[in-house]
């Protein structure tokens, strides 16, 4: 039977983002997740990832920023992001029983987590569901600066494909960061985990990337 979840509302300074919180029983780890620049955490990929990390004994909140709540297309600055970032945390530890708490999210959302993290939010680790190390054909504009002093766990899921992140650049990163860092290449993969000549809903995409982050917290719990 699928895991009860249960509406959240976060307050982001002046105003309020919404939130969907699922415990299964006895959770491992609680994920925070926070979706890319182009959707928000309604979208089928986020909630099938969401719904089969439940199944794997893993509770997660998923959460829209502001920018995405109001309706707007251009995605949040980063201090309204990051105070985003802040309060699902917080909102997730009140939900916990003092479980790990780690924060993940697509593309920007994750970058987003990254920097909250570099900036002093406390998370267990930090999950990138296709990092966007730089714009699509600008692998000169890297976002790579604050990775370097993070110390916790961080496991980087990428499709080989993504515009977003040039193997060879993404490799030299995440060997920079050192040991603490994981890279996990998922072969043909877009930005979305959407491989060209095969069809899987987003929803199937988002879920089939569960398995590999589940036993990553289950291995650090």
């Amino acid at each position: 039977m699928p895991t009860l979840e249960s509406p959240v509302t976060l307050a982001v300074g002046e105003t309020t983002v919404s939130g969907v919180h699922t415990r299964p029983d006895n959770p491992v780890a609680t994920l925070v997740v926070a979706h890319g620049a182009g959707s928000g955490m309604e979208h089928p990929f986020l909630s099938g990832f969401t719904r089969a990390l439940n199944a794997e004994s893993v509770a997660t909140l998923r959460f829209n920023f502001p920018y995405r709540e109001a309706g707007r297309k251009f995605p949040d600055r980063p201090p309204a992001a990051i105070a985003a970032w802040r309060a699902a945390m917080d909102e997730a530890a009140a939900l916990s029983a003092g479980e790990p708490l780690w924060a993940a999210g697509k593309s920007f959302g994750g970058r987003m987590a990254s920097m909250a993290v570099a900036e002093g939010m406390p998370a267990a680790g930090l999950v990138y569901l296709g990092y966007p190390l730089h714009p699509p054909g600008k692998p000169e504009k890297i976002r790579d600066e604050h990775l370097y002093g993070l110390t916790l766990p961080m496991l980087f899921l990428q499709g080989t494909r993504d515009p977003f992140a040039t193997p060879a650049l993404l490799e030299a990163v995440v060997a920079r960061i050192g040991p603490t860092a994981t890279l996990q290449w998922f072969e043909g993969g877009g930005h979305t985990f959407e491989v060209a000549g095969t069809k899987q809903s987003p929803e199937d995409i988002g879920a089939s990337l569960a398995g590999t982050v589940a036993a990553f917290l289950k291995q650090r719990a």
